[in-house]
């Protein structure tokens, strides 16, 4: 098959499903463009967003305008100490982030209603991605990977391909899978350093690894520019500080990645990426 070959779902596309998380109007602004470039890659999957109680409905028009399956989810059952330990303050004071920021809006015990998707068992694979990601090119064949896909968390070293990014992932749902997964999130004293993250790489021990490619980290732009091809990237992740955020810290550095946010954002066509600049020929 060729490089970006758009592949059949089969006669049940509705059987398969793309996935993100909303939980406020920050990231309700970023799905907007994840939806919009992934409505440009032609895709026959649903587009299904979850979203919790912090955002409202005028943020999630412009999501269901773009025709998304829209699912309100709580939070987990999860015990007071656990929520403690997870909230924003507490968990950034005992794993704080030394390489990036995360922006104000960012609450740490959202992240773990990713789990609800495990439930959705109306759908036979589901591939979930982050509200700051953009698609680049059609990524269906990602519905043919084994449970537990993901990338790796390389944003700085080599040395990042052992540990998992949770940005984008292929599951299956299960009922079965999601009460054994609230069986072990929640053990005394449990601490999740990068909340999802960090127990879906414990959850599957022999995660699948993708190629780098589907779950591109922004910071590869400038820490690791000779790993940068955009002719090859699938998915492109704006980990840490978001592009839809004004002049953040790292914003001059980023800044054809913001651009290149904010044109799908607005509704433009996806890049050719044929003839875009690696950050090394700049």
């Amino acid at each position: 098959m060729e490089t970006g070959a758009v592949i059949s779902l089969g006669e049940w596309p509705q059987r398969y499903a793309y996935i993100t998380l909303v939980t406020n109007a920050d990231y309700a602004k970023g799905a907007t463009a994840l939806v919009r470039s992934l409505r440009l890659t032609k895709t026959a999957a649903n587009i299904v967003v979850l979203h919790t109680g912090g955002v409202d409905g005028i943020a999630l028009a412009p999501l269901a305008d773009l025709g998304c399956r829209l699912i309100a989810v709580s939070h987990l059952p999860l015990s007071g100490a656990f929520n403690e330990r997870h909230a924003r303050g507490q968990l950034h004071s005992a794993a704080p982030f030394a390489k990036g920021r995360k922006p104000d809006f960012h609450s740490p015990l959202d992240n773990f209603c990713k789990l609800r998707l495990w439930q959705l068992t109306e759908y036979e694979r589901i591939v979930f991605i982050d509200a700051d990601a953009i698609i680049l090119k059609n990524i269906d064949k990602l519905f043919a990977y084994p449970e537990f896909s993901a990338a790796p968390n390389v944003y700085e070293t080599l040395a990042d391909f052992r540990r998992m990014n949770s940005g984008v992932f292929v599951a299956r749902p299960s009922e079965e899978t999601f009460g054994r997964m609230l069986a072990m999130l929640d053990q005394p004293d449990a601490f999740w350093r990068r909340t999802d993250q960090t127990f879906l790489e414990a959850f599957f021990p022999d995660w699948h690894g993708l190629p780098v490619y589907f779950n591109m980290l922004q910071y590869v732009w400038f820490t690791m520019p000779a790993l940068w091809d955009w002719k090859s990237i699938s998915v492109l992740h704006y980990q840490y500080e978001k592009p839809w955020e004004k002049d953040h810290p790292k914003a001059a550095r980023l800044k054809p990645l913001i651009d290149l946010w904010h044109s799908v954002h607005a509704g433009n066509d996806l890049p050719d990426l044929a003839s875009m600049m690696n950050p090394e020929a700049k």
